[in-house]
């Protein structure tokens, strides 16, 4: 009776593969285009409360973390190779409540992540026509990118490789453009939360800032979730982790230094497209390279909201494949065996975000600031519980193969444990609606997840998840 269950299971699982067609390159496209829309926009507001010196100290430590968590990381994305990555790894360490946790708190990222990014794309739209509302735009984004994204996951990896590409060339054009103005007293004026000199108060300012320097690498582990796409993931996935946090990392600090010694950095300190108007620093309102500017950072934005949609689409569908959401939502479809219930759900959700702001705006924040602090929570509280379930699987399961392990183990993921939990810890403190907000939203899953059951034992078996 026991084989005739598992085999009909093993039967259903047919109607919820996932082709594998991606490669190295295809990887590191994705690994960078997923992250590449926070240098373009997002960091900017932590400048409003630390300062220019003070957030170079803030993302400084982020790089650190996101650095040692990456490398951390990967070693439990080439060991469970699944397309709900984090979910995947802490149901193998904690069981199915982990797995809840896990899943859901990537769920927050991924989905809260893509309305911020849509509503730059609208701002960055509205610079070039003042006509055209930026919810609009937003919208119509989110349209655009569901349908490539449905059509087929290599179209849509080669897209985002491209966009990639030319936004990484942007960033590069943006630097050189600006950097006949530069002027590093520009960058230092008021630097220390809006002082010249360091206080205790810049420690206030820093600790705020964090959610801002996070936007700098926010959704890179989102890769985890193309590992069943990925044709060869044991090899092509540290590839493209480590080159693409290392891309990463120089971006972010080039850019942020570039824009604050280009002129008055106040001005670029709570806007949606801080690149556009610090080149105005520069070459004037009616440059043309102001308007190529404008046109070519959007391929930044394209690159990571395309990217961080095949992210979300991915999460959910795994998550309904295991039986934690409805099983409808893990259909794929018949032609382009691509999850369309999933990218469509994610995005109605990100449509709603866009047009809720009287829900959203709050606590003295900007719509576009509190949806990225929202997703930053998902974010953080995620990597939390991955570190948690790398070292509950080193003790519980020493024999897994593990084509890549962390390097400087036990050192690389307990600085990014200790340094997740400082982020947490001062998230809660300065963004205490937005987390009450995050913990209602984990509260209700939970309901969900205990009233649920059923759907776990009826989901399809999943070889990668059997404990």
């Amino acid at each position: 009776m026991k084989s005739e269950s598992k085999s009909q299971h093993v039967g259903k699982v047919t109607h919820h593969e996932l082709k594998q067609t991606l490669g190295t390159w295809q990887l590191w496209g994705i690994a960078v285009g997923l992250v590449i829309s926070g240098e373009y926009f997002g960091w900017s507001y932590g400048w409003a409360s630390a300062g220019t010196l003070g957030f170079v100290i803030t993302a400084v430590f982020i790089a650190a973390m996101y650095t040692t968590f990456i490398f951390s990381f990967t070693e439990l994305t080439t060991s469970i190779p699944h397309a709900g990555g984090p979910f995947a790894y802490a149901r193998h360490a904690f069981g199915p409540t982990g797995g809840y946790l896990a899943g859901a708190a990537t769920l927050v990222e991924f989905v809260f992540a893509p309305p911020a990014i849509a509503l730059a794309i609208g701002a960055y739209l509205h610079v070039q026509f003042p006509g055209l509302e930026p919810k609009h735009a937003a919208m119509g984004a989110y349209l655009v990118f569901m349908a490539l994204n449905i059509v087929g996951v290599q179209i849509a990896a080669a897209f985002e490789l491209c966009v990639t590409v030319l936004a990484i060339f942007e960033l590069l054009v943006f630097m050189g453009v600006v950097s006949p103005g530069f002027e590093w007293s520009n960058f230092t004026k008021g630097g220390w939360s809006g002082a010249d000199t360091f206080s205790m108060g810049s420690f206030h300012g820093m600790f705020a800032a964090i959610p801002f320097a996070i936007w700098f690498f926010l959704a890179i582990e989102g890769v985890a979730m193309a590992a069943e796409e990925a044709k060869n993931p044991k090899r092509s996935i540290p590839i493209a982790y480590v080159a693409g946090i290392l891309t990463l990392v120089v971006l972010a600090i080039g850019v942020m230094v570039f824009a604050g010694a280009a002129g008055d950095w106040t001005k670029l300190s709570n806007i949606n497209d801080p690149l556009p108007q610090a080149m105005k620093f520069i070459v004037g309102e009616h440059s043309g390279w102001m308007h190529m500017l404008v046109w070519l950072g959007l391929f930044g934005l394209v690159a990571s909201f395309h990217g961080i949609i095949l992210g979300y689409s991915r999460q959910i569908f795994a998550l309904a494949r295991a039986g934690y959401l409805p099983e409808w939502l893990s259909k794929v479809h018949p032609r382009f065996k691509t999850p369309h219930r999933a990218i469509l759900a994610g995005g109605v959700v990100g449509i709603a975000a866009i047009y809720s702001d009287e829900l959203i705006q709050f606590g003295g924040q900007t719509l576009t600031a509190n949806i990225v602090t929202m997703s930053v929570f998902g974010a953080i509280v995620m990597y939390i519980i991955s570190m948690l379930s790398l070292f509950k699987l080193r003790r519980s399961d020493p024999d897994m193969e593990r084509p890549f392990r962390a390097p400087l183990f036990p050192f690389f993921p307990a600085f990014a444990l200790v340094a997740a939990v400082i982020c947490l810890a001062t998230m809660v403190y300065f963004n205490f609606l937005v987390a009450i907000v995050f913990a209602i939203f984990l509260a209700l899953g939970y309901v969900y997840f205990l009233l649920t059951r059923h759907q776990r034992e009826a989901a399809p078996a999943d070889a990668l998840l059997e404990e």
